[in-house]
């Protein structure tokens, strides 16, 4: 089986039953709705199709987070090299050739002279000539189209932008009626702008999990605060890419994924990982070897966007992706020395982690099986890399899908408060049933810390090697 996740918009407007289920038989492990283009409705009916699938397939949602776009307009607008034009914050206003307008209406207060302002992700840039009030006179430096609700950029320079829009919140409290296991914030800049998803969901006492995307500049500078405070973190390499110089693109990502790994928090990448399938049956070479490359990495999980949500050969492009991480992986393994652990002193779950790395690295070991109320333990194991899979033994479907993301997981789900025995004796059923192991297979069973001071609640720190 394989270990590194893979994640698969999914747009409302083809999400039957049946296409979900084909997907998640052919490998996805985590559906992402992107509520730049469905309605509350169409998310609500995603979620019902995704769960009368499977209670174990992850379901994420995206917020606009703070982002500049365009405004409306008529048609695609075609600019010229050295044309002048106005850019003013008018929210509300159709963009014109001669006034492009944009979403945030103090844009003017934050640019100077000489900035670049760029559209649509990089396709046309515009330099900035000078500014009067709300009004920045720009000169258009290449020739290109610009179209409706484009991305606007300007990088070096740090946008005054609210963290959450109130189509955020909205969606934000949408999620917490529905029980949705991630939210995947846009354009975070720093920990204030997970803080403040985390505070809405604290206010409403939900467990929702926080994926911080780095998409700009000013994420990559606070990386360190970012990883401290989100439970995980995305890598939108569209946008970052029009901000980073692309050549410094590879080992931006290199790093953030290491520093990831190292602190225990799921790393996602994500935008072209198979960019070709959408239209064609069969990927680039390039896109091979990109995927690969991630997997070698480090990476949880990658993500398709349009291959799955709009392309022409979805289950086709989700194949080839499961094909190539299972291949990968049983070319390549990491090894304790390849992630680090960043305490000086250890927890007692994270001892017992990495204690259960060096056991099956001497032992002909299938699985390792552990028992984590919280996933905690799940993830601190995770984060070593075995090379066999990890069975979480977990109470709840919503703790299942929790761990959607972390690589290297297969949940199954005990609702019950097993004494030391009966631990020991289930956890090979699990494993078989699983499908990870037969019988005259050796595995690996350990878990947590126990709850202190709670009747009736088993001692488990333990680990114990023995055959199904």
């Amino acid at each position: 089986m394989k270990q590194t996740k893979i994640v698969c918009s999914i747009s409302d407007r083809h999400c039957e039953i049946d296409f979900i289920r084909q997907l998640f038989i052919a490998g996805m492990n985590v559906v992402r709705m992107n509520t730049a283009h469905a309605t509350p409705d169409g998310i609500r009916n995603i979620i019902k199709n995704v769960r009368a699938v499977s209670p174990h397939i992850g379901i994420l949602i995206d917020t606009k987070g703070p982002e500049v776009r365009t405004t409306d307009l008529d048609d695609p607008i075609q600019y010229k090299t050295g044309e002048m034009v106005k850019i003013v914050g008018r929210p509300d206003v159709k963009t014109t050739h001669d006034f492009i307008n944009v979403s945030f209406p103090e844009f003017a207060c934050d640019l100077k002279v000489d900035d670049d302002v760029l559209f649509d992700d990089g396709a046309i840039d515009m330099k900035v000539r000078g500014i009067e009030g709300p009004t920045v006179y720009a000169e258009v430096m290449n020739d290109g189209v610009l179209g409706a609700h484009k991305s606007v950029n300007v990088p070096g320079e740090h946008i005054d932008l609210p963290a959450l829009t109130e189509k955020d919140k909205r969606n934000i409290l949408l999620a917490i009626e529905e029980d949705i296991d991630f939210i995947a914030h846009s354009f975070v800049r720093s920990a204030d702008d997970v803080k403040a998803v985390q505070d809405i969901l604290d206010a409403h006492h939900s467990d929702i999990k926080i994926i911080s995307k780095i998409e700009n500049q000013e994420g990559v500078d606070n990386i360190d605060e970012i990883i401290s405070f989100a439970d995980s973190i995305m890598i939108n390499r569209d946008e970052l890419g029009v901000e980073v110089p692309y050549q410094d693109l590879p080992n931006v990502q290199k790093e953030i994924i290491r520093k990831a790994n190292d602190n225990t928090k799921e790393v996602i990448l994500t935008t072209q990982m198979l960019h070709s399938m959408i239209y064609n049956p069969r990927p680039t070479r390039a896109e091979v070897s990109d995927v690969a490359n991630a997997i070698i990495d480090g990476v949880d999980a990658v993500m398709l966007i349009e291959e799955t949500a709009i392309g022409n050969y979805p289950k086709e492009a989700l194949e080839t992706i499961d094909r190539i991480i299972k291949y990968v992986e049983s070319q390549n393994s990491l090894t304790e020395n390849d992630v680090k652990n960043s305490d000086q002193k250890m927890s007692i779950a994270h001892v017992i982690s990495l204690s259960t790395k060096h056991i099956i690295d001497s032992l002909d070991v299938n699985n390792i099986v552990t028992y984590t109320k919280s996933g905690s333990t799940a993830k601190f194991i995770a984060k070593y890399r075995p090379k066999v899979p990890v069975l979480a033994v977990v109470p709840t479907k919503e703790k299942a899908r929790k761990l959607a993301l972390t690589r290297g997981i297969t949940t199954f789900i005990e609702p019950k408060t097993l004494m030391m025995d009966e631990m020991l004796e289930n956890a090979a059923l699990y494993s078989k049933e699983s499908g990870l192991a037969k019988e005259g297979d050796y595995i690996l069973i350990t878990a947590g810390q126990p709850d202190l001071g709670k009747e009736n609640t088993p001692p488990t720190d333990f680990v114990n090697v023995r055959r199904v």
